[in-house]
């Protein structure tokens, strides 16, 4: 007998269909998800019109990616979706670490390597700083040649990813710990900058009456052999936006700014951040990486096919 489809029945519908899904966790996010899709559309009654507007946004979301954009994490992020589950990340710790923020969607794989006390904004026009501080573990002790991977947009709100030739890494590095955990570097003092409002992404918050913009930060990426990664930010404490972040990554423990002469800098008189990370041991090797590098989703994408 053929079931009557209507908007009552056709979730059980679905959801039935989908039962025989091998995968156990895969049934569950797809359960949910038709449940609470179709929910959405009950609640706003969508009509035909709103349906293929949201899919002409989804497709044009799609274009909007390249090997060096990525249009679909910063729409997770301007949604709150990645802040959200960066936060139920940190819940799966079994010990307290430095709080996550957004890998954003500039974050590139192969960083170049520098020596600790080097700059990572050489020939970059800026404020220069300093930012150094320790690695350590949830007892406190200090966690050797551990990678620290930092990268920021340039002086006037710019990362290389998004310049004319994005072939070419600026303002991003990667250092490693001493052996009592010590990390330390220059670079410039980072400038809030608008998300890129060329694309879908950024209609959508214009429409929504939203201002765009992104506290002053640096990113992070901390890890070590038997520690969960740290996907981080340093935002910094002066700039105008620090409360209202468009894609909700700052946090209090992670407000900072430079100072002058603190007695434990390397760096003398320049001003410098002081920031120690703290990692919690790994219970399993899945990443926590809320993001990821534009030209590996589209590598992957392209070998699926």
């Amino acid at each position: 007998m053929v079931r009557a489809i209507d908007e009552h029945t056709i979730t059980d519908a679905v959801i039935d269909q989908m039962s025989g899904t091998k995968n156990e966790r895969l049934k569950e996010i797809m359960d949910a998800a038709v449940r609470h899709l179709h929910a959405f559309a009950r609640e706003v009654n969508l009509t035909p019109d709103e349906w293929i507007q949201g899919i002409r946004f989804l497709t044009a979301t799609g274009h909007a990616c390249t090997e060096y954009r990525q249009e679909f994490i910063l729409l997770s992020d301007t949604l709150g979706l990645s802040s959200l589950v960066n936060s139920l990340n940190d819940r799966r710790t079994i010990e307290d670490s430095t709080k996550s923020s957004l890998l954003g969607p500039f974050y590139r794989q192969d960083s170049p390597t520098f020596e600790l006390g080097q700059s990572v904004a050489e020939g970059c026009p800026g404020e220069e700083i300093g930012v150094y501080g320790r690695v350590i573990g949830a007892n406190r002790r200090a966690v050797a040649n551990a990678s620290i991977e930092v990268w920021q947009p340039d002086e006037n709100g710019f990362y290389d990813l998004q310049k004319q030739d994005p072939s070419e890494m600026e303002l991003r590095g990667r250092f490693f710990s001493d052996q009592e955990g010590r990390y330390f570097f220059r670079t410039i003092k980072p400038r809030g900058y608008k998300i890129p409002m060329d694309g879908p992404v950024g209609d959508m918050v214009r429409a929504q009456g939203r201002h765009g913009w992104r506290p002053a930060h640096i990113h992070f990426l901390v890890g070590a052999p038997g520690y969960r990664e740290a996907i981080t930010a340093l935002y910094m404490a002066d700039d105008e936006h620090i409360d209202s972040d468009t894609v909700f990554g700052a946090n209090e423990s992670l407000i900072t700014e430079p100072k002058l002469n603190a007695p434990e800098s390397p760096f003398g008189s320049l001003p410098a951040i002081h920031f120690d990370f703290t990692l919690a041991a790994a219970q399993d090797a899945h990443s926590g990486r809320v993001g990821a590098d534009p030209a590996q989703l589209v590598k992957k994408a392209e070998e699926g096919h």
